[in-house]
């Protein structure tokens, strides 16, 4: 049957993605975005779909709509991004959190947020599982997206609780993949951009902190059995690749698989930078079944396959 789906944020990485995705899958889309880092050429090759419908708009303000499902990730997800303006940030998450949701109550749509791993902070578990609180600083500069994503989670679950709105939580960790920014200042998209235009690749701090990297096909695939499951479950759940890798690591991946001739260099740590940070999914793998495909140098070569296209 098909249904007609809400993606805000869909000229996004990841919203591009999924709305390719949910139109691939037979169903209607319509794709909200007002293009802060979302871009139009992510989502082009959809306009000639009749199914697809592409709507500039900001979630700060009401939209009013009628849909079977609302997919809410609408925010500027890379630090460069999100603290170039952090009250604008702050506000997309929890005005935009409250919109969708007042919208979802309304017209009785069920509705998924796209919330992060940095929901965790610096954290003092590893690997991270749901039941964490999280260590973070609410002054902090990463502060307008780790407390605004805590916000936003605690509107969807109070409006749940509430109202009967009919909710999924998940925590995305690090993803990659095509139509990732060129300069969204995130590890991956940095190491390829440097090591293709063989610039030195720079790594903050000593480069043994670890990332986990889960490619954007894998993610898209838990984000949609997240929205396919029964009313009972809601989440919070991980999603993302529990495989940890040293930043160092990374960079030399990236120098290997391009032939590159850079070089590396360091730079001082930034503030409030997570030290580990790794999903724990069994509840994913329980409840959705599900866990990622593909390893780091598959995604990697098709990552970089694409940054050569647009660099």
């Amino acid at each position: 049957m098909k249904k007609k789906i809400l993606i805000t944020g869909g000229a996004g990485f990841l919203g591009s993605h999924l709305c390719e995705r949910l139109l691939n899958e037979g169903n209607e889309v319509v794709c909200l975005d007002n293009y802060f880092t979302g871009q139009k050429q992510n989502i082009s090759h959809l306009l000639s779909n009749p199914y697809f419908e592409l709507i500039r708009h900001d979630v700060t303000t009401p939209f009013f709509i009628e849909v079977d499902e609302i997919y809410n990730l609408a925010c500027p997800a890379s630090p460069i991004h999100y603290q170039y303006n952090p009250i604008k940030t702050i506000k997309t998450s929890v005005m935009g959190a409250i919109n969708m949701l007042g919208l979802a109550k309304r017209i009785k749509a069920k509705i998924l947020q796209s919330s992060t791993s940095e929901v965790y902070g610096d954290p003092e578990v590893h690997p991270q599982v749901e039941s964490y609180w999280g260590h973070v600083n609410p002054i902090g500069t990463r502060a307008c997206y780790d407390e605004g994503k805590r916000c936003a989670e605690t509107l969807f679950i109070n409006y749940y609780k509430q109202n009967e709105v009919r909710i999924k939580i998940m925590r995305i960790f690090n993803t990659y993949g095509p139509r990732m920014h060129p300069n969204d200042g995130r590890v991956v998209s940095n190491f390829i951009v440097q090591a293709l235009k063989s610039e030195d690749i720079t790594i903050y701090g000593t480069g043994n902190q670890t990332r986990s990297f889960c490619y954007v096909s894998d993610l898209i695939d838990g984000m949609i059995k997240l929205m396919n499951t029964g009313d009972d479950f809601i989440g919070p759940i991980n999603i993302g690749n529990p495989n940890e890798f040293t930043i160092m690591e990374l960079a030399k991946k990236v120098i290997e698989i391009t032939g590159s001739k850079s070089k590396i260099s360091y730079n001082p740590l930034p503030s409030d930078d997570p030290t580990q940070r790794q999903p724990n999914i069994t509840l994913a793998k329980e409840k959705l079944n599900w866990q990622p495909k593909i390893n780091l140098e598959e995604g990697l070569i098709n990552t970089i396959d694409y940054f050569k296209t647009v660099i």
